[in-house]
């Protein structure tokens, strides 16, 4: 078993030459850019747009399947 990697830019380097490894260098690059960081105010947005029900209503709701 391979001990755990500690220093955050070793895992990144390890990580990506493992990527390379498998998928080879484009598809590593493509791979890692479906992770981008996504932009705006999450918490802001689900304000917006979800109901501010209770966890109760929120359970008798989904219950009645509306």
């Amino acid at each position: 078993m391979t001990s755990a990697i500690t220093n955050p830019v070793e895992l990144r380097s390890r990580g990506f030459q493992a990527l390379v490894k498998e998928l080879g260098w484009v598809n590593a690059v493509r791979f890692l850019r479906e992770y981008e960081t996504g932009g705006g105010d999450y918490v802001r947005e689900r304000d917006a747009i979800l109901p501010g029900w209770d966890a109760e209503t929120l359970v008798k709701r989904a219950l009645r399947n509306e």
